[in-house]
């Protein structure tokens, strides 16, 4: 943990540096990539020694199938190649450690770059092996036109903004970063002769990263006083159980699991302040003219604790991941895309048994808040008195639902977790199942299926 934060600290300091005197005016790209690169080699062996290795047998893998591989298969060799070196990696964390977390755990950023593989390896699927008219809108302005140079694809997976705690972004976009094209693509899309302005402004990061840090330093400063008095092992303490009764059992989940955050909220908000201060991460101009930098985002803390659905709190919690899902697998997906992107998230994160338990768990909540949302909802929106009721009953809901589904993802272990649901007497499993039998279900279409079907049905009419 130390070197973590001393790496990610040294990481922000580094960054300033790098757009103040590597910017795109000052340096040429591949000094900028070979920069980002050898700094991201020497923080991953920094923090994890040894067992770094890992990561750069994972990359030149990777490379090796990029280079050699059909491009009609390419996302499918760099999928089933990444994700399983990913797993033999998770399994030894049990069977060698025992359950334990390696002080030098590798795991994290092992984790980034098989997103960071998979992702590119779709996007230059989509690019160069599917025609335009077979991508949905989002997969075509993603698309990669041609493979990467070995400096743009170590830059890109290995670069020291990213490699400790991520996130993950697109290829392109962080090559537009490293071209000096990234911040001017994204301000012609705003008409500034409208609002005044002779020429493009010049939008600076430094207000974004000093509120990203103010962040970073409440979310340590409520881990250190919060995480380690509220443990999420007391929720199932013996004396706990028989002398505390449901409700209050309820509420002390909802404080442990609240307790159980800052550390998420600390190192995302530390990230995406690394990345935004090197001048990477600038999303556009919102309504009111303001310049926003949560292009690499992973969370949105005021969404999350204001969450009414269980898909708004999804949604805005490890939104890089997410985006990630949807993108290689949701909407690839040929069937049941939402119980495959579950399981492929409890895969990503581990082979730990409370993993599957909190991703199972998941889809069945997921249906199950859905069927509510699509049959009742419209219920309430005729009055603004109803519609705040509806909005405070599934917060509580939403709230305790999530406190439900991820105890097991801390807990880890099976014997805890069947130790937890009895205790809750697995009151959300029973109630899911009964809404999904009591209410109908309407169909959601799959998202990449239209224009494909449509692109068929127009081959077949040119036909």
């Amino acid at each position: 943990q130390i070197n973590f934060v001393a790496c990610q600290l040294f990481a922000l300091l580094a960054a300033f540096w790098f757009r103040i005197y590597l910017g795109p005016s000052h340096a040429s790209s591949a000094v900028r990539h070979a920069f980002a690169t050898l700094f991201g080699i020497y923080f991953a062996v920094f923090c994890f020694g040894w067992y770094s290795i890992h990561l750069f047998v994972l990359v030149m893998m990777n490379y090796g199938i990029m280079n050699m591989a059909s491009i009609p298969n390419i996302h499918r060799y760099s999928f089933v190649v990444a994700m399983g070196y990913l797993t033999l990696c998770h399994i030894s964390r049990i069977y060698i450690f025992h359950y334990g977390i390696l002080t030098t755990d590798f795991s994290g950023p092992l984790m980034i770059i098989t997103q960071k593989i998979t992702t590119l390896a779709c996007q230059l699927h989509d690019g160069i092996g599917r025609q335009a008219e077979e991508l949905t809108a989002e997969q075509n302005r993603l698309a990669v036109k041609t493979r990467p140079s070995l400096l743009e694809y170590l830059s890109y997976l290995l670069n020291f903004m990213s490699i400790i705690a991520g996130p993950c972004s697109n290829y392109k976009d962080y090559i537009a970063f490293i071209e000096g094209r990234h911040v001017h693509m994204k301000l012609l899309e705003v008409n500034w002769k409208q609002k005044g302005y002779d020429r493009l402004p010049d939008p600076s990061p430094t207000g974004a990263v000093m509120y990203k840090l103010c962040i970073t330093l409440v979310s340590l400063i409520l881990f250190l006083t919060l995480t380690k008095n509220f443990p999420m092992a007391y929720i199932i303490d013996n004396e706990f159980l028989d002398e505390t009764p449901f409700l209050s059992r309820l509420g002390y989940l909802y404080v442990v699991t609240q307790a159980a955050k800052p550390k998420y909220y600390f190192a995302w908000t530390l990230a995406d302040a690394v990345n935004n201060a090197a001048g990477y991460g600038f999303s556009g101009v919102d309504e009111r003219g303001t310049f926003r930098w949560d292009l690499l985002s992973n969370l949105n803390i005021w969404n999350i604790e204001t969450a009414t659905s269980f898909k708004m709190y999804i949604e805005n919690w490890n939104i890089q991941t997410a985006a990630w899902l949807k993108r290689v697998c949701y909407d690839r997906a040929p069937w049941y895309p939402t119980a495959l992107t579950f399981i492929l998230s409890a895969l990503w994160h581990g082979i730990y048994p409370g993993y599957y338990f909190t991703f199972l768990t998941g889809i069945l909540i997921t249906l199950a808040a859905r069927a509510i949302r699509s049959n009742c909802r419209h219920y309430f929106l005729s009055s603004v008195p109803l519609k705040i009721a509806y909005d405070v009953v599934t917060w509580v809901a939403t709230q305790l639902a999530v406190c439900y589904t991820v105890a097991p993802f801390v807990m880890l272990a099976v014997e805890p977790t069947i130790k937890f649901y009895k205790s809750m007497y697995f009151h959300m499993h029973i109630l899911s199942v009964l809404v999904l039998l009591v209410l109908p279900i309407r169909p959601r279409a799959h998202s990449i299926r239209k224009p494909q079907n449509q692109a068929m049905l127009n081959s077949i009419k040119s036909k």
